[in-house]
C-alpha cells in the first residue's frame, strides 16, 4: 500500500477525532456532550487500526468507549432529574484560554524538538501481543496497580462527596 492511500484514511480519522472533540467541548448539553466523546474514542480506535495496533484498538473501545457509555448509561440518565439539568452554561474565560494555548504551544514544541522524524532501527520483527504481555507485567505490574489503587481511592471519595454513604 503506498503512504498516500494510508495517509487519506489517517488525514480523515485524525480530523473526526479532533472534531468530535472539539463538538465534545462546545456542545451545551451534557448527554449530547458524552455522545461526541464516545465518537471521540471510537475514531481512536479506528487511527489504532490503520497503524496496525490492533490490541490497542480492542483496548481503546472496551475500556474508553465502554466507560462512555457506562457514563452516559448510570451517571448522567439517572442523575439527571429535570430536562434543564442537563445543560449546561458555556463560559469562556481568558486565563483558561492562555493555559490551554500555552500547553499546546509547549506540547507541540516537546515534539517537535525531541523526537525525532525517524527512527533509527526497526525490529525485524513486530511484537505481538505475548511481547507486550510480559513486557506489562514484569516491568510495569507496580505503577499499573498503584493507578488503580489511586483510581480506587477517587471513586470511593467520590462516593463519599456525593452523599451516596450516610455520614454520621
Amino acid at each position: 500500500m503506498s503512504p498516500t492511500v494510508a495517509l487519506i484514511p489517517f488525514a480523515i480519522l485524525g480530523l473526526l477525532t479532533l472534531g468530535c472533540a472539539a463538538m465534545m467541548l462546545f456542545s451545551r448539553n451534557v448527554v449530547h456532550a458524552a455522545f461526541w466523546m464516545l465518537a471521540s474514542m471510537v475514531s481512536t480506535a479506528g487511527l489504532y487500526l490503520l497503524l496496525s495496533a490492533e490490541f490497542l484498538a480492542l483496548v481503546q473501545l472496551l475500556v474508553y468507549a465502554g466507560a462512555v457509555a457506562v457514563l452516559v448509561l448510570f451517571v448522567v440518565m439517572l442523575t439527571l432529574r429535570r430536562r434543564a439539568d442537563a445543560v449546561r452554561p458555556i463560559d469562556f474565560s481568558l486565563p483558561a484560554l492562555a493555559l490551554a494555548v500555552s500547553f499546546a504551544a509547549l506540547a507541540c514544541f516537546m515534539v517537535l524538538s525531541l523526537v525525532p522524524a525517524y527512527p533509527d532501527s526497526l525490529p525485524s520483527v513486530a511484537p505481538g501481543v505475548t511481547e507486550l504481555g510480559l513486557e506489562l507485567f514484569s516491568t510495569w505490574v507496580l505503577p499499573f496497580e498503584l493507578a488503580s489503587l489511586i483510581l480506587l481511592v477517587a471513586l470511593v471519595g467520590a462516593v463519599w462527596w456525593s452523599g451516596g454513604v450516610k455520614r454520621s
